[in-house]
């Protein structure tokens, strides 16, 4: 897609992925697709019918990349965030997707899930929203008069250390065979795809019922659109006869254009990406505090809004709309506990249930596989804790967490503390 000039191109990308967005969130909120309720049906009720339409969005995922980037028309080796990058930061990864994993099921939901319950007028999920938006804002952006940022203070030090430097990409391709990652990455993620399809769709009773299959299948093709439009809108510039991507265009703008008027505050958020939700909670903090400059405007703030706006339009339409409060002091405090989680662990794990879990598996990143698998451990673990403290009132944490931990086979029968009635 060409366009004359950065300012009609970017607005196409902003206007595109709004347009996005608000069919994600009327979609979601009508099939009640939800990452944590798919965790929850597995562990409390023996259903894998939400998690398997999951599996399903990210198979549609896998399989549009392999073919997009397969034929040149998207590069997900220089995505934001950085999904392949060659530094392994696995500490990172499974630290925050664990934290991220408590944190969505004591706040009702994870990031996509709280801008729907918004839309739905659910008043918790803004407080819960508010508190994610500083949290994230605060883990990337320095405090003010300061170059220090959350992470910086409570995380860097000890963690960053960890991190592996591999010699290629960190995507399944460029680590099996760095000599042709695209090629691998058909064979591969061909394999991964045909062994997920089977799996998904040999339960009749997931066959059964449209609204499942039919979310994953949109919610997939989504975050493609997102990849594909990132990462094809470009910039004519037919007097130098070039063409240039956004990201491209800014990082020559000295070059090309002939003012500061129009530039981004950040290039690497025109940079190829698809949908993920705490960073842009976060990065829509700092536009409202900005007074909404136009130059912070980015892919992931827009999305927020448009899936805000598609759910309340689907709840007006369907009748469903109906504001909600917290039930008492106690529900206000578990939310408030989960949202501070939720933004410490998206960040840390760069990416939440959408952000890591359906568009950073579509990368094939190793780092979105460990993500992906310690938030649901932690949606998990959390679940069944919570269900051994409401059988046994009395019972100690710890012996609700051993006996959560013996059931999902973490530790031997005979360390359980409590019996299941």
């Amino acid at each position: 897609m060409l366009f004359e000039s950065f300012a009609q191109a970017q607005s196409a990308l902003l206007i595109g992925v709004f347009a996005i967005a608000f069919i994600l969130g009327a979609v979601v909120n009508k099939t009640n697709f939800c990452t944590m309720g798919a965790v929850s049906d597995m562990v409390n009720m023996g259903d894998y019918s939400r998690f398997r339409s999951w599996l399903l969005a990210i198979t549609v995922a896998i399989i549009g990349m392999l073919i997009l980037e397969s034929n040149g028309l998207v590069n997900a080796d220089g995505s934001f965030p950085p999904y392949r990058a060659s530094q392994l930061v696995w500490a990172e990864n499974l630290l925050g997707g664990f934290l991220f994993g408590i944190g969505m099921t004591l706040a009702s939901g994870c990031g996509n899930k709280t801008l729907i319950r918004i839309g739905g007028g659910n008043i918790k999920s803004i407080i819960v929203f508010l508190i994610i938006a500083v949290i994230a804002y605060f883990m990337t952006t320095p405090f003010p008069g300061s170059d220090q940022t959350l992470f910086s203070v409570l995380f860097y030090d000890w963690i960053r250390p960890l991190a592996i430097s591999l010699d290629s990409k960190q995507d399944l391709g460029a680590i099996i065979n760095s000599d042709d990652p695209m090629g691998t990455r058909l064979v591969v993620g061909g394999i991964i795809s045909v062994l997920l399809l089977v799996y998904i769709f040999k339960a009749k009773s997931f066959r059964a019922n449209p609204e499942h299959w039919l979310a994953g299948i949109i919610v997939g093709l989504a975050v493609l659109a997102g990849w594909y439009l990132s990462s094809s809108i470009t910039v004519d510039m037919v007097d130098e006869g070039e063409q240039y991507t956004l990201s491209e265009y800014y990082e020559n703008w000295d070059m090309i254009s002939d003012s500061e008027e129009g530039k981004p505050a950040q290039g690497s958020t025109l940079s190829p990406q698809s949908f993920t939700f705490v960073n842009p909670i976060g990065q829509t903090a700092g536009y409202v505090a900005s007074g909404l400059q136009s130059r912070l405007l980015t892919f992931g703030i827009v999305s927020v809004f448009g899936v805000i706006l598609g759910s309340f339009v689907w709840s007006l339409l369907s009748k469903s709309f109906r504001i909600e409060w917290f039930f008492n002091v106690k529900d206000f405090i578990t939310h408030l506990i989960g949202a501070v989680l939720m933004g410490f662990g998206g960040v840390l794990a760069m990416g939440c249930t959408i952000g890591q879990g359906i568009t950073g598996l579509s990368t094939l990143a190793v780092g979105s596989i460990i993500a992906f698998m310690a938030i649901i451990f932690g949606s998990a673990l959390t679940m069944k804790t919570q269900y051994y403290q409401m059988l046994y009132e009395d019972a100690s944490f710890f012996a609700a967490l051993t006996t959560a931990l013996v059931e999902l086979r973490l530790l031997p029968a005979s360390m359980r503390k409590l019996e299941a009635l």
